[in-house]
């Protein structure tokens, strides 16, 4: 498995639900992509792609670290790692080696909201991969001498990319006093404390809890149709029973609203660039009023993406206070989301400098309307970053398959670019003045602690 399982998934479909389109007219180019259901209650999706004999399947299970139970975090992930430890049916290695032999390539990831497991392979294989997903949908097989060897190797991925990554640990940090009840507020990977107590009866009383046909989507997309997929789905993922105490909702605990801004400051002696960090509460696309989630999208791009933005033009260019300076929304969210803002100052240069100049460039395009010119600008390359996608099956699997499992349908998915389009300039004035009201903030100060080097000198 690789980096994208759990620290960076938010971040790396930041576009999910950007669909594929054309500036001029906003649809997709190709057909939509043919859907039904099994009846155990499985939601299919097929896209067509056939300029290679290549097909991708991903299985994408409605549940995520937000959906454990308290006092067991990181369940989840540690039960991704366990799925490939193999069933009666196909030993531990077994599903890997054939991926690999036959030249595909596989990977897992888990989220807030879904985990999801994906094949690319050559496309007279996807019957094979469909017997083995299918396969341990249900029958995963558990043992304390494969789980508890697995729980260390999720304490030493914890070790690697969280206790020894000070920006991890500020992200960690900041979401943890953005959500002050909402579950989106504990670590994808868990609390190292409670990742330690993890056992196998933990993990298969998860797994029997959410892994069935009935909260899962498969979304294959590549070299193939519908007509061949569904007799091919009826005969491996057909035949797995549905899990009837599944809730057709799921309900989390909400964030009461927010009353003050709060901020957050980790030092450590690892850190060379300083940096700030800070993050909003605002809706996501599944929660959002209409055009809101849109608005949020343009407002982000005309903030922080690329050289031409707002804050990078404020920041780095014109008053030389920072090296770096963007902006990000992250849409694609059951419950609701965050709006983010990262600067690096310039050596010698205070954050009450740089924060000062963020709320400038907000407040200014919370009372002025941003003129026709950049919105056209930021609306086409959202579109046109959409465009570019689609030359990826893989990615255009996950667009459905994140926004699926967040609470977006297909039309939803397929017609972003019609909403991005209608964005106005009053609705870019609303957001900003609605969402980034800073009591609805939490703000994270990276520094460098410098504490030992002066023990050092006392000694």
């Amino acid at each position: 498995m690789s980096s994208f399982r759990f620290v960076s998934v938010l971040a790396t479909l930041l576009f999910l639900v950007a669909p594929v389109g054309t500036p001029a007219q906003t649809t997709f180019a190709s057909e939509p992509p043919a859907s039904f259901t099994l009846p155990n209650g499985m939601q299919v999706v097929v896209i067509q792609d056939h300029r290679t004999p290549v097909v991708t399947q991903m299985i994408w299970y409605k549940v995520g670290s937000a959906d454990e139970t308290p006092g067991r975090s990181g369940l989840a992930h540690f039960l991704e790692h366990l799925m490939f430890k193999g069933t009666n049916k196909h030993p531990a290695g077994e599903f890997s080696q054939t991926v690999l032999k036959i030249g595909g390539n596989e990977n897992a990831f888990t989220s807030v909201d879904y985990t999801g497991y994906f094949q690319r392979v050559p496309r007279d294989q996807l019957g094979r991969m469909m017997e083995f997903e299918a396969d341990r949908m249900t029958g995963l097989v558990l043992k304390d001498e494969n789980v508890l060897p697995e729980r260390d190797v999720v304490l030493e991925e914890y070790n690697m990319r969280i206790a020894n990554n000070p920006e991890a640990r500020l992200s960690e940090q900041i979401m943890a006093a953005l959500y002050l009840n909402h579950p989106y507020g504990r670590p994808i990977i868990g609390w190292h404390h409670e990742i330690e107590k993890l056992t196998r009866e933990d993990a298969l009383a998860f797994y029997k809890r959410f892994y069935a046909p009935n909260n899962a989507i498969l979304v294959i997309a590549g070299d193939t149709d519908v007509n061949e997929i569904r007799p091919m789905v009826e005969q491996t993922y057909g035949k797995v029973p549905a899990q009837p105490e599944i809730p057709v909702r799921r309900i989390r605990p909400q964030e009461p609203e927010p009353v003050s801004p709060r901020t957050v400051t980790l030092a450590d002696p690892h850190v060379e660039q300083p940096s700030m960090r800070r993050t909003y509460l605002v809706p996501s696309a599944t929660t959002a009023a209409p055009g809101e989630s849109a608005a949020l999208d343009v407002l982000a791009q005309l903030m922080g993406a690329g050289s031409n933005s707002y804050l990078y033009r404020a920041l780095v260019v014109d008053k030389s206070l920072a090296v770096s300076a963007n902006a990000s929304y992250q849409g694609t969210s059951l419950d609701p989301t965050q709006f983010s803002i990262g600067v690096s100052p310039k050596p010698g240069v205070e954050f009450a400098q740089v924060e000062a100049v963020v709320d400038s460039v907000i407040a200014e395009i919370a009372q002025n309307p941003v003129p026709a010119s950049d919105l056209e600008r930021v609306k086409t390359q959202l579109v046109a970053e959409a465009i570019y996608a689609q030359d990826n099956q893989a990615t255009m699997a996950r667009w459905y398959g994140g926004g699926l499992t967040t609470g977006l349908s297909i039309e939803d998915i397929r017609s972003w670019p019609d909403r991005i389009r209608a964005v106005t300039a009053d609705q870019v004035r609303a957001a900003a003045q609605k969402w980034l009201d800073k009591k609805r903030s939490v703000t994270g100060y990276l520094i460098k602690d410098n504490s030992a080097k002066r023990e050092e000198k006392r000694s």
